[in-house]
C-alpha cells in the first residue's frame, strides 16, 4: 500500500481558524493602504529569470543560492518569485503606467519562494505584503510611506514601534564607500568567513548585513557610510529625518543598517516592535531610484517596503482584533420527520437576511447534532419540527442562555441579530 502523501518541504497548510487571522490582517492592510491613496497590484507567480537577474542582483544570495529557476519545454528560463519588487516595476514599464499621474502607489499581498533551510518563521513559500511608491523624487515620499507602515502595525496591535533608519546613498556614495570599506577590511579578510571574503569582491557592502558575532565586533569600528555621503544624499537624508520628526514618529539612526538587495539608494529602513525582544524586526525597506532604468523602463525614482507576512502574523499580539474569531454560524437542525431540504431551505432564508447559517443535512439524531453544534461554539440553534413547520414557524434555542422562544420563520432573523 502507498503511503501518505505529505506537503512539499518548507511548505504548509493554512486551516480555518488560522487562515481566518490571515484575511482579517490583510483586510487590515487593504483598508489602511487604500485610504493613502496605494492599488492592488497582482504580478504572476512565475517571471523571467532574467528579470531576478538584473533586477535583484547577480552577486545576492536570493539570485546566488536561493530561487526556484527551472526551464519549461521550450527551454526558456523561469522563476518563481522571491520577491516583489522586480515583478512591479517590470509590470510597471511593460503595461505603460508612466503615462498615468505620478506618482503611482501600488502594494501587493502574495505568495513567494526562495530555498532556504524552512525554520521558524522562514518557509519556502513564504507571503509578503509590500508596497512601492514609484515617481515620487523627495524624502517626503519614504515618510509618508512609513507613517502608513506606522498606522497599520499599530492598527494591528504592535506597540512600541521605532524606526531604525539609515541611508546608503547615492551611486557616487557607495562607490566611494565601497573602496573605504573594503581598505578596512582587507587587512583582516583571513578572519572574516567565506561568504564576506566573496563579498569583499563582489559587495562589500552586504558584509554591514553579516549575522556572525565575530564578523560585527571586526565591523563595530568600521567607516561609516554616512560618511561618504554626496551632499545631494546628505540632502535627501537629511529631509527624511526631518520628515519623521515633524510626523512626531520615532527613529533611531542605525549606521550598520543595509538591505539585502542590490537596488536600494538613499535611505534604507526597518520598523521594530521592541515589545516583541530580540526578534522584533517586523518590516524593511528604502529607496531604489536605479532600478526602473536598470530594467529598461523610464528614469523615475522609487521607494518601497516588503513585510514577511508569516513572522508578521507569528508575532502578533495576543490583543490583536485580528485574532478575535467571528461567531460560529447559527445552526439549523431538522426534527422529526422533516427533511433535510426543509432545514437547507431555511438556512438559505437566514443567510439571504444577513445571518450565517449551517443546515443539518441528516445522518445525525438532533441529540447528536445538538452535541455537535454547541462542541463547535455556536450560539444559537433553529429547531425545525413537523408542528414548526407546518405552522410556518421554527424553535430558536440560545444555548448560552440555555432558553428558546417558537417563532415565526420570518421573525428569526431580526431575534438572532438582536440578541447577538
Amino acid at each position: 500500500m502507498a503511503g501518505r502523501l505529505r506537503g512539499v518541504k518548507g511548505t504548509r497548510d493554512l486551516l480555518p481558524e488560522e487562515a481566518g487571522v490571515w484575511a482579517a490582517v490583510e483586510a487590515v492592510a487593504r483598508r489602511v493602504f487604500t485610504d493613502y491613496g496605494y492599488g492592488e497590484i497582482r504580478t504572476p507567480l512565475l517571471e523571467d529569470t532574467e528579470l531576478f537577474v538584473r533586477g535583484v542582483g547577480e552577486t545576492t544570495d536570493i539570485v546566488g543560492k536561493e530561487m526556484y529557476t527551472f526551464d519549461d519545454k521550450k527551454g526558456r528560463s523561469l522563476t518563481l518569485r522571491p520577491e516583489s519588487t522586480a515583478p512591479v516595476v517590470r509590470s510597471f514599464i511593460q503595461q505603460g503606467l508612466e503615462s498615468r499621474p505620478l506618482p503611482q502607489r501600488l502594494f501587493y499581498i502574495g505568495p513567494h519562494f526562495r530555498y532556504e533551510r524552512p525554520q521558524k518563521g522562514r518557509y519556502r513559500q513564504f507571503h509578503q505584503i509590500g508596497a512601492e511608491l514609484i515617481g515620487d523624487p523627495g524624502p517626503w515620499g519614504d515618510a509618508e510611506l512609513l507613517a502608513m507602515l506606522v498606522r497599520f502595525l499599530g492598527e494591528l496591535g504592535y506597540e512600541e514601534l521605532v524606526v531604525l533608519l539609515n541611508t546608503v546613498g547615492d551611486d557616487a556614495s557607495r562607490a566611494a564607500y565601497r573602496e573605504t570599506l573594503r581598505a578596512f577590511l582587507e587587512p583582516v579578510r583571513d578572519r572574516l568567513g567565506e561568504d564576506s571574503r566573496r563579498r569583499l569582491e563582489t559587495n562589500p557592502l552586504r558584509i554591514l548585513d553579516s549575522k556572525s558575532p565575530a564578523e560585527r565586533e571586526l565591523l563595530s569600528d568600521a567607516p561609516r557610510l554616512v560618511d561618504s555621503l554626496s551632499p545631494a544624499s546628505r540632502e535627501h537624508f537629511d529631509g527624511l529625518r526631518g520628515a519623521l520628526e515633524r510626523l512626531g514618529l520615532a527613529y533611531r539612526l542605525e549606521p550598520r543598517l543595509v538591505r539585502g538587495l542590490d537596488y536600494y539608494s538613499h535611505g534604507v529602513f526597518e520598523i521594530v516592535s521592541e515589545a516583541l525582544g530580540a526578534q522584533d524586526a517586523i518590516v524593511g525597506g528604502g529607496r531604489y531610484d536605479g532600478l526602473m532604468r536598470q530594467l529598461g523602463g523610464p528614469d523615475l525614482p522609487a521607494t518601497g517596503f516588503a513585510i514577511g507576512e508569516d513572522r508578521l502574523i507569528e508575532a502578533l499580539p495576543e490583543a490583536s482584533p485580528c485574532r478575535a474569531r467571528p461567531a460560529a454560524p447559527v445552526a439549523v437542525l431538522a426534527a422529526g420527520a422533516v427533511a433535510p431540504l426543509a432545514a437547507l431551505e431555511l438556512a438559505e432564508l437566514l443567510r439571504g437576511a444577513g445571518v450565517a447559517a449551517t443546515a443539518d443535512l441528516g445522518g445525525r439524531s438532533v441529540r447528536a447534532a445538538l452535541k455537535r453544534a454547541d462542541r463547535s461554539g455556536t450560539r444559537f440553534v433553529v429547531l425545525l419540527g413537523d408542528d414548526e413547520l407546518a405552522a410556518g414557524q421554527a424553535t430558536l434555542r440560545d444555548l448560552a442562555a440555555g432558553d428558546q422562544t417558537t417563532l415565526g420563520r420570518d421573525q428569526l432573523a431580526a431575534r438572532i441579530k438582536e440578541a447577538s
